[in-house]
């Protein structure tokens, strides 16, 4: 086989995928929850951030299963701050977004010198237990539960009552509300899911994908996983299509040598990649008709 095509296709680059899949696909379920309940929540990288520092910490006081753990609460909190603005205060979800992003440059740093007597990096963190994939070679834990998480996802979305009512709340909440449904509730609960989500994707990968938190590691992944969740069409499925794509692009930042392709070009496939396929699908994909607006009960939208 062609070099080439052994570094675009390789086992080695897929296994690369797959780790660079799961804090991914995580965020951009995050995501589903939240946008499908009728909430824009472009503060996942921020939540993301709070995961990774928390995860770090949290395994290194006490193992890393409890560092998920704590990363997941901590998205939850962070969570919570946004659905505070956005559903009780009824603040723009994107100023609300932006200024979660905002803490989330800050607060780490000040929290590792707080812990670490300086203010980028933790120490080694320990790693979850690992299971052999065929022709894959060593992977964390966490890459089948992820996939049972994404398929638990779709069966809540599509085969539940809350997931029915969850995706009412993002479609029509004046018809939801007028059959019962808490609206606000509905909301909330999409809200702290998307945390729970983007703190676990953060948690994943200061743990087990760097092995310490690191500041900048996160490299705007949470805004990759947007994209995902757009062109994957606000869908569990697809969006776990898209994040394999997505994935596999940044695989192919370690992998792919080329001496007529600028290195630094390769570094920036990923983001390149976003931008190209956002502007080719965002006219053909269809948002929950009501995420984004304010809504209180008893009130049109």
């Amino acid at each position: 086989m062609p070099e080439i095509l052994v570094q675009l296709f390789g086992l080695a680059t897929i296994a690369s995928a797959i780790r660079a899949f799961v804090p991914l696909y995580l965020a951009t379920l995050g995501g589903v929850f939240n946008e499908r309940s009728g909430i824009v929540n472009i503060g996942i990288d921020g939540m993301m951030i709070f995961g990774t520092w928390f995860g770090a910490w949290g395994a290194l006081q006490w193992g890393p299963v409890a560092g998920l753990l704590t990363a997941v609460a901590a998205g939850v909190a962070v969570a919570a701050i946004h659905g505070m603005a956005t559903i009780t205060f009824r603040v723009d979800h994107i100023v609300s977004g932006v200024a979660i992003n905002i803490l989330a440059i800050g607060m780490p740093r000040f929290l590792s010198i707080v812990a670490y007597g300086q203010g980028t990096q933790s120490p080694q963190v320990p790693s979850l237990p690992k299971i052999d994939l065929p022709g894959l070679g060593e992977q964390s834990i966490m890459v089948p539960v992820t996939v049972l998480l994404g398929f638990g996802a779709w069966f809540v979305l599509t085969r539940t009552i809350f997931g029915l009512r969850l995706r009412s709340a993002g479609e029509n909440p004046r018809a939801a509300e007028s059959l019962g449904v808490r609206v606000r509730g509905q909301r909330w609960a999409g809200v702290l899911i998307s945390g729970g989500f983007a703190g676990l994707a953060g948690g994943y990968l200061s743990i087990e994908l760097v092995g310490l938190y690191r500041e900048g590691m996160n490299q705007g992944r949470g805004f990759i996983a947007l994209a995902a969740l757009i062109l994957g069409n606000w869908s569990p499925i697809g969006a776990a299509f898209a994040c394999l794509l997505f994935a596999w692009t940044e695989a192919l930042t370690v992998f792919l040598r080329v001496d007529w392709i600028n290195n630094a070009f390769i570094q920036s496939l990923p983001y390149i990649v976003t931008l190209v396929v956002l502007a080719l699908f965002f006219r053909r994909v269809r948002p929950p008709k009501a995420v984004g607006q304010a809504y209180e009960a008893g009130s049109p939208v």
